[in-house]
Order: C-alpha cells, then structure tokens, then sequence
C-alpha cells in the first residue's frame, strides 16, 4: 500500500467523533441533527456526545424530550484544533498525489 493512501485522519483519528466535534463549530445542535450529519446511529452519537460530556467538551440543554448539544469553551478550542490538523493532513496528502 502507498504511503499516499495509508496518510490521512482515519490514520489519527476515528473519524465519527471528530465529525461530531466539529459539526458543533457552527453552533448548538439536535443529537439527532449530528447524528445524521455524521452518519452515526442516535444510540452511537449519544454515547460519544456522552463520553464528551464527561471530558468537558459540551454541554447539554434539555427541553423536554430533546437534547441540545453545544460546545464548551474548551470543546471549542479542541475542534479548532482537529479541523487545523484536519487540514494539514489533507495538504500532505494533496502534495503525494
């Protein structure tokens, strides 16, 4: 396999919770909104936005049934971060092409 195709996020990263994290850039979310943007089960996105939750990485705000989903400040920080590596990787990858 060449190095090309072996470098890049799934390399790094599993690539559902980072597309979670980053979805919430944008703003304050539905987890069944992330859930469909990141091709995720709602069971699945719970447990990570759960596991999330326990890192300080988002809040929850629930109204009634629904949760909503928003990043704290430290989440936030986190995602810039992972959308700036995000971004040199897929360069790197770009220049062995």
């Amino acid at each position: 396999m060449a190095l090309k195709q072996k470098l890049g996020p799934k390399m790094f990263f599993r690539i559902k919770p980072v597309k979670m994290l980053t979805a919430l850039k944008v703003g304050p979310k539905y987890a069944t909104i992330i859930a469909k943007e990141t091709d995720c089960t709602y069971s699945h996105t719970v447990k990570i936005l759960d596991l999330f939750n326990d890192y300080g990485l988002v809040d929850f705000e629930k109204k009634g049934r629904i949760k909503i989903v928003k990043l704290t400040e430290f989440g936030d920080e986190v995602a810039k971060g992972m959308d700036t590596i995000l971004t040199k990787l897929s360069k790197v990858k770009d220049k062995l092409s």
